[in-house]
């Protein structure tokens, strides 16, 4: 069967943004040269509508993420199989280069709770999850990334260190990683630990996408809200990241009170230039 779209895949050396719909018109327009787009799955599974033209016409020049935010990976309910369904159609669909879902739960009951709630790390709990990132790929048919999520409660329950945690699940089940910056730094403030010992425990060849994001400072702590310029802890802790991981596909995230198109393509240009650095960096030290 001959493919509908040509084959992309994101340029590590550039970063990419999530495609939203204050954005479409401005996109089409200026046809920055981005890395990729990424899109909230679930925002896509209708099987017809303007929101899906605009995709298909963005994916014909542009490699495309597809990042889920309900398929409850950890929760104790059967997976939604109609989710399921509906994820591979959009899969089939558009061809995209990424396929990803948040590692946490946010159904129990048949109940969606709409929020991305952690897991307890414990290995009863890395078992579950395995089985059923392993049974979604089997469905896919593709490898999918896994997403770090910002935790403002922890389970006593827990005896696995995040990182390892993470990183087991993509060693047991072949999957890959998408490394959220900032969920890793607004964990660490939050909870007094380490981030880049979360980011250390991981393999560098799992790490398959970065997300970097803003937040809010609140009186109880940090808050991951999407809504903001990367803090600046975020850009550093990406630096050093990068000089671990190597180049790896990057994507500002911004979901609420969103600007302008051009204050985000800035903030997508300040991660360009890190990855840029990096880059030389590497090649400097392998003609050394």
């Amino acid at each position: 069967m001959t493919a509908r779209f040509p084959p992309r895949a994101p340029d590590p050396r550039k970063a990419g943004i999530g495609l939203r719909t204050a954005h479409f018109e401005a996109l089409a327009r200026s046809r920055p040269a981005l890395s990729f787009l990424e899109v909230h799955s679930e925002n896509y599974f209708a099987d017809g509508g303007p929101s899906l033209a605009w995709l298909e016409r963005f994916r014909a020049d542009h490699a495309v993420s597809l990042h889920g935010v309900g398929l409850s990976l950890g929760s104790a309910d059967p997976i939604d199989r109609e989710h399921l369904a509906r994820l591979a159609r959009l899969a089939g669909r558009i061809e995209p280069a990424l396929v990803s879902e948040h590692l946490c739960w946010s159904s129990i009951g048949g109940e969606h709770l709409s929020e991305l709630l952690p897991l307890p790390y414990s290995e009863e709990v890395l078992a579950h999850v395995c089985d059923r990132v392993a049974s979604v790929q089997e469905r896919l048919g593709r490898k999918i990334l896994v997403e770090n999520v910002c935790a403002y409660v922890r389970y006593a329950s827990s005896t696995i260190p995040e990182g390892e945690f993470v990183a087991e699940v993509a060693r047991r089940t072949g999957c890959g990683v998408l490394l959220d910056v900032n969920n890793a730094w607004i964990n660490s403030v939050n909870h007094g630990t380490d981030a880049m010992r979360f980011i250390d425990a991981l393999d560098p060849s799992t790490v398959g996408e970065i997300h970097l994001a803003g937040g809010e400072v609140t009186a109880d702590g940090l808050v991951d809200t999407h809504g903001a310029p990367v803090f600046p802890e975020v850009w550093a802790l990406f630096e050093k990241a990068i000089a671990r991981l190597g180049a790896v596909p990057t994507l500002v995230e911004w979901d609420v009170d969103i600007p302008e198109l051009a204050v985000l393509l800035a903030e997508a240009a300040k991660a360009d230039a890190i990855l840029a650095s990096s880059i030389e960096r590497a090649s400097r030290k392998a003609a050394a």
